[in-house]
């Protein structure tokens, strides 16, 4: 069996965004030789057109008219997009609840969901779906798991999925949109999830492939999310962190003018799907969702096939040589490979998928006992063990990918706790107290390299630029250019050689030819040490500035935890959240 893996090696988000996701690259170079040598008569003739019989084409045709199911061929950086009411196992995670009753009101539906499951052709073993303590619905292990053990099976003709930059969907199409299909299949990954998953849990549950009701399914899904999307103001005030503010911002406004932009046009969109259905169909996409790189269809035996009975009759009929025959069946492989394989990641489509039951597993930063994989010969998708397996008892997590906390939050709803993928947006260095920094390092800024520094885009941009669409999904916002610094690897570079230049001496500044790009490396101990003091107090500035301590924090957590009638969940997770902020921001000031 060929397993594409699922696992994240890391994104962006980030990203953002969502911002954070590489895709692996193939190219493929194919160079046609029409001269084709074969045996006749005891001589080697050479011929300027192929000698494959128009016959033997007939097996390409139909390779590339019958393989359109979609194949899933994740790279090594490709994000795992989960349910957004539930956190995982260690490290700790907070998570949010619904607000349609909580986890019980869900685990009543799950029952029949599970029987739905078995009876559609799900195959799952060694595994429950339960919860614990303040957990969301999770998958757990009923006996001790081995390594590489297939724990969940599911066929593709029960997933939703969608190809990006396109797709297309007849039902959907013919739905919603009769008289624009384009609508459809311009709009974004997450418009179109939520327009399929609307359309099975209040027009039509029958599934396009297999004539499977997907009801049971859809009943089992949240119906209401309290991500911050929802959150009261000074609720999200409480944050203490402006760009999660602008991302949450730039989101609901992304989302509202992609529903106003289909509905103005197509009055079958606009009175089937109400905009508070839209939302919680991008909800449930965002945060179910997993990608790859599209890589064509599963594997289909019927050219293969065709082709053996043609070759057989070709050759028994006397119809031409051995070598004509495998020349034809050479073409039908190359034909499926280029579709399958190589078109694909030349053009960069990108798939994403709800997968039923798989949907279900929770995150967790590092070590990860649970893997996504596509099965190319079986048309499926599969969830197995990873590293040295799992006990019994314990939640079966995988990585939804390098994933930070603002956009776990966001999207998913909770907080990881010193997540190593996380990061911290100061503001950008137009905005930093210089006289500060000056004093703070013993040098004074000479003339001319605020202005060098601007022109090559090293200082951000001015504070009160309107938010751009130009990312597709909104994450860890950072339009005015701010300072990224990430757990894994502290201070962005660039930053470090803006500070040398910007506190250069005179004489530092002369010897660099007064240009931003010698100041790459270290110029002198004297500079080093200066520019990174002054990172470090402009560091210590963000962290004075906000309204709470790190302990005053860790005291309020205490007492909210303490309280026996329990806080609403969203007051804690904003306190949870600006905690792990500023752990971050403490953690590189020291290592500064």
């Amino acid at each position: 069996m060929a397993n594409f893996s699922c696992q994240a090696s890391l994104v962006s988000v980030n990203q953002k965004q969502e911002d954070i996701n590489g895709h692996l690259q193939n190219t493929s170079k194919q160079s046609s030789n029409k001269e084709i040598l074969h045996a006749t008569n005891g001589r080697r003739i050479r011929h300027r057109d192929t000698m494959t019989p128009t016959l033997l084409i007939l097996p390409t045709i139909i390779s590339l008219a019958t393989h359109g199911a979609a194949a899933f061929t994740p790279s090594s950086r490709i994000l795992r997009v989960p349910s957004a009411v539930r956190p995982s196992s260690a490290p700790p995670l907070l998570a949010v609840k619904t607000s349609d009753g909580s986890t019980a009101s869900r685990l009543k539906r799950i029952k029949s969901f599970t029987e739905w499951a078995k009876e559609s052709g799900i195959n799952y073993a060694g595994i429950e779906l339960s919860s614990a303590d303040k957990s969301g619905l999770g998958l757990y292990a009923t006996q001790p798991l081995s390594p590489n053990a297939i724990l969940i099976q599911v066929p593709t003709k029960l997933t939703l999925s969608v190809e990006s930059p396109k797709d297309y969907n007849k039902v959907m199409e013919q739905t919603f949109f009769p008289s624009n299909p384009k609508l459809y299949r311009n709009a974004p990954w997450w418009a179109c999830l939520s327009i399929q998953l609307n359309y099975y849990d209040k027009i039509n549950p029958t599934s396009q492939q297999g004539n499977t009701s997907l009801q049971p399914w859809m009943d089992s899904l949240p119906r209401v999310y309290d991500t911050p999307l929802h959150w009261e103001p000074s609720t999200l005030h409480d944050l203490h962190y402006p760009p999660i503010l602008e991302a949450i911002s730039l989101q609901k406004s992304k989302w509202k003018h992609q529903y106003d932009t289909l509905a103005s046009q197509s009055p079958e969109f606009a009175t089937q799907i109400p905009y508070p259905d839209f939302v919680w169909g991008c909800e449930t996409a965002r945060s179910r969702a997993f990608s790859g790189a599209y890589s064509g269809s599963a594997f289909n035996p019927i050219p293969y096939a065709t082709v053996a009975v043609l070759v057989a009759t070709y050759l028994a009929l006397g119809m031409g040589t051995v070598e004509q025959a495998a020349n034809g069946a050479a073409l039908v492989v190359c034909g499926t490979i280029l579709k399958d394989f190589v078109l694909p990641k030349l053009l960069k489509v990108q798939k994403y998928v709800i997968c039923p039951l798989i949907d279900m597993a929770n995150h967790v930063g590092v070590d990860a006992g649970g893997n996504v994989a596509f099965e190319y010969f079986s048309d499926g998708f599969s969830l197995s063990v990873l590293g040295s397996g799992v006990d019994m008892g314990s939640e079966v997590c995988i990585q939804y990918g390098p994933r930070n906390n603002d956009q776990l939050l966001q999207y998913y709803g909770f907080v990881e706790k010193d997540n190593v993928h996380d990061i911290y947006i100061l503001p950008p260095i137009r905005q930093w107290d210089i006289g500060a920094l000056e004093v703070a390092c013993g040098r004074k800024v000479g003339p001319g390299r605020l202005e060098k520094l601007d022109r090559a885009g090293l200082l951000g941009r001015e504070s009160n630029i309107q938010l751009s669409d130009s990312s597709s999904d909104g994450d860890a916002a950072n339009e005015i250019g701010g300072v990224v610094l990430t757990r894994a690897t502290g201070i962005d570079p660039a930053v470090i050689q803006a500070m040398r230049a910007l506190v250069s001496s005179d004489e530092e500044w002369e010897n660099a030819g007064e240009a931003i790009g010698n100041f790459a490396t270290q110029v002198s101990p004297e500079n080093e040490r200066a520019a990174r003091l002054a990172i470090k107090r402009a560091m210590e500035l963000e962290l004075e500035s906000k309204p709470t301590t790190v302990e005053e924090d860790e005291n309020l957590l205490q007492i909210m935890n303490a309280k026996s009638g329990g806080v609403e969940m969203e007051e804690l997770l904003a306190v949870m959240f600006r905690l792990e902020k500023k752990k971050l921001l403490k953690e590189a000031i020291r290592k500064m």
